[in-house]
């Protein structure tokens, strides 16, 4: 666990690093150095121990007033990352060469004679 020093000055603390996390571990991290730590996408962050954290606000090193409220998400939003399906798709097209390509539903196939490459 890397503890980040707080400004003796002001009283403020730098925001840990909280990506990359298991829920229990940010949640200990930002507690050691006196933060608050909320998930928008977890109503009861205790539950989400062994899930890991893709995003937080403020950012990493930002420098808060202590007992602040770091927000913490553990899964990406609609659109943002995840990276679609993963599982192969069968049966394969296959493989190299040049294909015809296929006539839209209602064209007759002498229409689209241009060839495609995959």
């Amino acid at each position: 666990m890397r503890l980040v020093p707080e400004d003796p000055e002001n009283g403020d603390v730098r925001v840990p690093r909280l990506v990359g996390l298991m829920a229990v571990d940010a949640y200990e991290n930002a507690h050691v150095v006196g933060l608050l730590l909320h998930a928008p996408d977890r109503p009861d962050l205790r539950v989400a121990v062994v899930d890991h954290v893709v995003r937080q606000y403020p950012p990493p090193d930002a420098q808060v007033p202590r007992e602040s409220t770091v927000y913490v998400w553990f899964d990406f939003g609609e659109g943002e990352g995840g990276g679609g399906i993963r599982e192969p798709r069968v049966p394969c097209p296959p493989p190299g060469g040049l294909r015809r390509e296929l006539a839209e539903p209602g064209e007759s196939p002498s229409c689209r004679a241009a060839l495609s490459s995959p």
